[in-house]
C-alpha cells in the first residue's frame, strides 16, 4: 500500500484527481465509483478538469434498496449531481434499488462487473471499517449482495434524511471479493472519526471484523488520508 497524508479534504481531492489522471493516462477504461461526503472534492476536481470520460464506463459500488433513481438521497442522483452532469460516461451503472428481486439484481451486477473489469476502484471508509456496504463479518469472497445495514451505518446516514424512519435499512453492494478484483484501488478517508478504522485497516490483522483490512491483500492500493484520519497510525 502507498499511503499519502494530506492537509485537508481539498488537498485530498487534488491528490486523488492525480491518481485518476494517471490511471486514464495508462489506459483505464472502467472506473469504479463511490458516493458519500468523502469523494465530493474528488468529483469537483474531475468535473472541472479537461479529462474526457465519454468513451469510458463507470460502475458504482452500491445503492440503497427502495429509493428511486431520482430520489435526492439515492446514489443515482448523487452521481448525476456531482459528476455525470458535467462529465458523462459512455456507460454508467448503479444498482437498481427498486428491483425487488435481490437475486436477479445481484446476479445482473456481478455479470456486469465480469464483463467490464474495473481498472480503478474508488473507496471511502466507514467508521466501523466497512467498504461499500460490506459491514463487519462480511465474507471476504462475497460478490454483489443485498445488505442489512447496521445500526451504526443507519445512524451515520440519518443526517441526510428528514427523519430516521426514512433511512433505508438495506442496500445492494458490491462484495469484498468484487472490490478486490479491481486492478487498482484508491481508498480515501478524512476526519478524526475515521482514525480508529484507518489504523485497523492499515496496521491491524486482516479480519472480517474490519472489512477494509482485506485491502492489505491487494497488490495495488493507494490510501489518501488527512492528518486527523492518520492520527492513530504508528
Amino acid at each position: 500500500m502507498h499511503v499519502q497524508v494530506v492537509q485537508n479534504q481539498t488537498a485530498g481531492g487534488l491528490a486523488s484527481f492525480k491518481v485518476f489522471e494517471n490511471a486514464l493516462d495508462n489506459g483505464a477504461q472502467v472506473l469504479g465509483l463511490a458516493t458519500g461526503s468523502t469523494p465530493v472534492t474528488i468529483y469537483d476536481e474531475l468535473a472541472a478538469s479537461d479529462l474526457d470520460f465519454s468513451r469510458l464506463t463507470s460502475i458504482n459500488l452500491d445503492e440503497y434498496v427502495g429509493l428511486t433513481a431520482d430520489h435526492p438521497q439515492s446514489y443515482h442522483y448523487f452521481m448525476q449531481q456531482h459528476l455525470f452532469n458535467a462529465k458523462p460516461f459512455a456507460h454508467s451503472f448503479v444498482p437498481d434499488g427498486m428491483n425487488p428481486d435481490a437475486d436477479e439484481e445481484t446476479q445482473l451486477y456481478d455479470a456486469l462487473i465480469k464483463t467490464n473489469p474495473i481498472d480503478l476502484q474508488l473507496l471511502g471508509l466507514g467508521q466501523n471499517g466497512h467498504i461499500g456496504f460490506n459491514e463487519p463479518g462480511t465474507d471476504p469472497t462475497s460478490t454483489t449482495h443485498k445488505v442489512a445495514l447496521t445500526e451504526s451505518t443507519i445512524e451515520a446516514n440519518a443526517r441526510f434524511f428528514d427523519n430516521a424512519d426514512e433511512v433505508p435499512r438495506y442496500a445492494y453492494s458490491m462484495g469484498i471479493g468484487s472490490i478486490l478484483k479491481a486492478k487498482q484501488i484508491l481508498m480515501v478517508a478524512y476526519g478524526a472519526a475515521k482514525a480508529d478504522a484507518v489504523a485497523a485497516m492499515l496496521q491491524g490483522p486482516v479480519t472480517p471484523d474490519v472489512p477494509a483490512s482485506y485491502l492489505q491483500t491487494h497488490p495495488n492500493v493507494t490510501v489518501i488520508l488527512d492528518q486527523a484520519a492518520a492520527s492513530k497510525l504508528n
